[in-house]
């Protein structure tokens, strides 16, 4: 097939086999994520099904392109004309022991407590420890959920008062309406003073103004408004998406007021404080898993119940049980936050920086060749591909483990040139846990 075949094909995939409502601008040039609202899990379906209906296969390593952002840029990844990727340039300056080191956003409710310490002018990349393995829900029908009502904020609130003084007062409360919660968040925002953050969790979904690249449906997300000389119109801070702006109050408070969300917290960044050696310490050790990975192993189970066909699962539903892999694989990002911590405290060399870099990097390019494989075994249903998926978990596991050991390493000698030890009495290990 040529380039414009393909593009044919595309658009059959989209219309015939996953029936996507967003057609109405689909064309060569049309942008993926904002003209057809297609997300990183949909992209995959979509080369799964010119795999599977038109025997279009692609190299791993054009499934795991992150530069392609047209439907003919797309189509151009079967056809060989695709452009070069771009190459990570080399590093300039002074790399990770420079201002220009870039800041690394995963985790909306920690990238929204982190900006209150970076702007009191405080190393905010400690407290990403608590990120690579922040948790997640697997449910009664073996499905993965970043987002769930088992899930609450108490380890992270806990932990930032601890090392930075700054105390999280939780405004929100499940046992009052909407309206009341409301109530309640309109009057804070009214009363707070210039240097208290009001964070909010809304639906991100409902706010078509910002970026979805996830797409969820809906998208559970936390974020900080304040007021502007229009009372009809709100600033908004998203610092894990690295937007400011203006939005409709009405807007925002629709999208507060969806039913699958609810939460909001209230801190003073002037009580902000630089966090005692050992406090650092402990929380390293309290977030650190070196012989365990909890993804990877929530996802080798979700699979194994699949296989099994435990508690009435099908095969069939496996794509759908693992589809937030996405959305939760990319806190692995967080990695590089602990490293760059270490680095620029004992002024590490920046090529040892970059190679582990490159390896985190890697863990998130590795789950996304898995989710495509998870997906074709859901499809298909061919059994004999599981050896792969099992094959590829196996894979990932030895790679964290590695990044693990060298981020205890620096950490044991990071403890050393403090002159701490890197392990505290056992009631400390006991309270972190």
């Amino acid at each position: 097939m040529n380039t414009e075949q393909v593009i044919e094909a595309i658009g059959t995939v989209l219309r015939d086999h996953m029936n996507h409502a967003h057609l109405d601008r689909f064309g060569p040039e049309a942008r993926l994520n904002e003209d057809l609202y297609l997300d990183s899990v949909l992209i995959l379906e979509i080369f799964l099904s010119l795999e599977l209906e038109f025997g279009l296969a692609a190299p791993e390593e054009a499934i795991n392109r992150q530069d392609i952002e047209t439907v003919r840029e797309l189509a151009q990844l079967f056809t060989g004309e695709a452009s070069t990727p771009a190459v990570r340039p080399e590093p300039t300056g002074k790399g990770v022991h420079g201002e220009d080191y870039i800041d690394i956003k995963v985790h909306c409710f920690v990238s929204s407590v982190c900006d209150a310490l970076k702007r009191s002018g405080i190393d905010q990349r400690p407290f990403y420890f608590s990120v690579w393995d922040a948790g997640f829900a697997i449910n009664e029908r073996w499905q993965l959920a970043y987002h769930d009502k088992s899930i609450n904020h108490d380890f992270f609130r806990a932990w930032y008062q601890r090392l930075y003084g700054v105390a999280m007062h939780e405004w929100y409360d499940p046992a009052r309406s909407k309206d009341q919660n409301i109530v309640v968040m309109l009057d804070l925002l009214e009363r707070k003073r210039d240097s208290e953050y009001l964070m909010v969790m809304l639906d991100l979904f409902h706010l078509p103004e910002r970026e979805n690249k996830f797409n969820q449906n809906p998208f559970p997300h936390y974020l900080m408004i304040e007021k502007t000389d229009d009372p009809k119109i709100w600033q908004v801070n998203d610092p894990d998406f690295r937007w400011e702006g203006q939005i409709a109050r009405d807007k925002v408070i629709h999208a507060i007021r969806q039913p699958t969300v609810g939460g909001g917290y209230i801190f003073d960044r002037l009580q902000a404080r630089v966090p005692a050696a050992t406090d650092l310490r402990d929380f390293f050790l309290a977030c650190h898993q070196p012989d365990h990975n909890p993804l990877v192993d929530g996802v080798r189970r979700i699979v194994s119940a699949h296989l099994e066909g435990r508690d009435g699962v099908k095969l069939a539903d496996l794509g759908a049980a693992l589809r937030e892999v996405p959305v939760i694989s990319i806190r692995k990002y967080a990695y590089e936050h602990g490293f760059a911590f270490f680095w620029r405290e004992m002024k590490l060399a920046n090529a040892d920086f970059d190679h582990w870099c490159d390896e985190i990097e890697r863990v998130i390019q590795d789950f996304k060749a898995l989710h495509y494989a998870v997906m074709k075994l859901a499809q298909t249903e061919d059994r004999s591909l599981a050896d792969d998926v099992l094959h590829r978990l196996d894979t990932l596991d030895g790679l964290e483990r590695r990044i693990k050991a060298r981020l205890g390493e620096a950490f044991r000698a990071w403890c050393a040139s403090k002159g701490i030890p890197h392990t505290p009495p056992t009631e400390l290990l006991g309270a972190a846990e």
